[in-house]
């Protein structure tokens, strides 16, 4: 065996975040206690996410060990990569560490091979508690990575361009401002500042900058307060654009902004049959249980914050009898829940996804690979407020797909940094 190989221990949960795991560790081992296997047992009757993804490791594994020994280690790829499953493992425990602990279990199968002299063990979860237990017992422990984003790495979506007066001038009579090529990315909003002056709102549009579009129109009576806003409307009301991230902390307009450039191109512009609004369904804190009713009176527990916005937007444009009752039974606006949207081709439709940062990976491809043709799709959402346990503001599947698709002709992002609700909320997402 190199030396160089590593071997990794999986918890349950990296298994549940990314099925396709398995196969994420090139040239080293991978090992699953057993404990992981009557876990994944438990979780596949789940009709959730984390039931499909338990069902699809088993899958894998069933296809996998056909002919071949899983104890005895069978290849994963051909660079030399392995999976074993560990059954009879015992390992000497510190006094008061439970051993019926499921998770204390899966660290004593890291131990065990520690304790048969193997270099280079690592034990991997995205439970923190997990590994610092692991870290505890002299196991190196580690987070599943392969998914995992550098939030302080993350595009913004915005630039800075410095030339003299002469380039603003040609700016202003050509209508376009030549930059160097790869410089920056299409639909990047970049400021060009005249030599310390106020800076001037752009958009790269490939080789060029070139003035916002949207200057001027506020749908809906809906006015940017700041420029994050108004590079924000230029990227939600430009139909060549199909999809586009928005994030930001509570309260700067994320949501607001979407729903009124979405019922422009609705009722205005007729671009689109309709606003179709879906939200995941996960708590914050503790869950109030089973909702009575319809579906359509379940969701609207859950979709309250789309209503305050949908009301900020009737208030602004004094419709007085057209409230948001209005919008629902008009067909202008449907509501549905993420849970269903699996098997769906949706077209010609303007699509919200809120809250888009308690996603995974795996959920965020599976909506957006549901667009059919002439939908957008907007996905906003705060990295900083995950309420589903099993993710990060790293991790998530947001942020994954604002890094894998900067640079991509039909993307756009803003990261939203003024919250404009008002000063108490303002000041509660700076100093809470």
């Amino acid at each position: 065996m190199a030396a160089s190989v590593k071997h990794f221990i999986l918890d349950t949960n990296v298994l549940l975040h990314d099925f396709h795991s398995l196969f994420n560790f090139e040239e080293h081992y991978v090992y699953i206690p057993i404990d992981v296997l009557e876990e994944l047992d438990r979780f596949k009757s789940d009709l959730g996410e984390r039931g499909r993804n338990a069902r699809r490791v088993i899958r894998s594994l069933d296809s996998l060990s056909r002919g071949n020994n899983l104890l005895n280690g069978i290849p994963l790829n051909e660079k030399g990569g392995k999976l074993f499953i560990l059954i009879d493992f015992e390992s000497s425990l510190p006094q008061g560490i439970d051993r019926r602990n499921t998770d204390n279990r899966i660290i004593m199968a890291a131990k065990h091979l520690q304790d048969k002299g193997y270099s280079n063990v690592i034990f991997v979860s995205m439970d923190i508690n997990a590994r610092v237990k692991a870290e505890a017992l002299s196991i190196t422990a580690e987070v599943y990575e392969h998914t995992k984003i550098d939030l302080s790495e993350l595009y913004a979506g915005t630039g800075e361009y410095t030339v003299d007066k002469s380039h603003i001038d040609s700016f202003h009579q050509n209508g376009a401002l030549p930059c160097p090529r790869g410089m920056f990315y299409p639909n990047q909003m970049i400021n060009i500042s005249p030599g310390g002056k106020e800076a001037i709102p752009s958009r790269c549009s490939g080789e060029a900058l070139i003035p916002l579009k949207s200057q001027g129109i506020y749908p809906w009576g809906i006015k940017p307060l700041n420029r994050e806003q108004s590079y924000a409307l230029e990227l939600l009301l430009d139909d060549n654009i199909k999809l586009v991230t928005l994030i930001g902390q509570a309260g700067t307009g994320k949501t607001l902004l979407t729903l009124a450039a979405g019922l422009h191109k609705v009722t205005e512009e007729q671009k689109y049959k309709k606003v179709l609004v879906m939200r995941p369904i996960m708590p914050m804190g503790r869950d109030i249980g089973y909702l009575p009713g319809s579906k359509e009176n379940k969701l609207e527990n859950w979709m309250e914050p789309i209503f305050d916005n949908l009301d900020f937007v009737v208030d602004a444009n004094h419709l007085g009898k057209k409230n948001r009752s209005y919008f629902l039974t008009s067909d202008i606006i449907e509501l549905e829940a993420l849970t269903f949207i699996r098997g769906r081709s949706i077209s010609s439709q303007y699509i919200l996804i809120d809250e888009a940062q308690n996603l995974t990976p795996h959920e965020i491809k599976t909506i957006v690979s549901r667009a059919g043709n002439q939908s957008k799709i907007i996905l906003t959402g705060d990295p900083h407020q995950i309420d589903n346990p099993y993710l990060d503001a790293e991790s998530n599947g947001l942020t994954y797909l604002i890094q894998r698709f900067k640079g991509e002709p039909i993307f756009g992002h803003i990261t939203l940094v003024k919250s404009e609700r008002s000063e108490l909320a303002s000041l509660a997402a700076d100093i809470l």
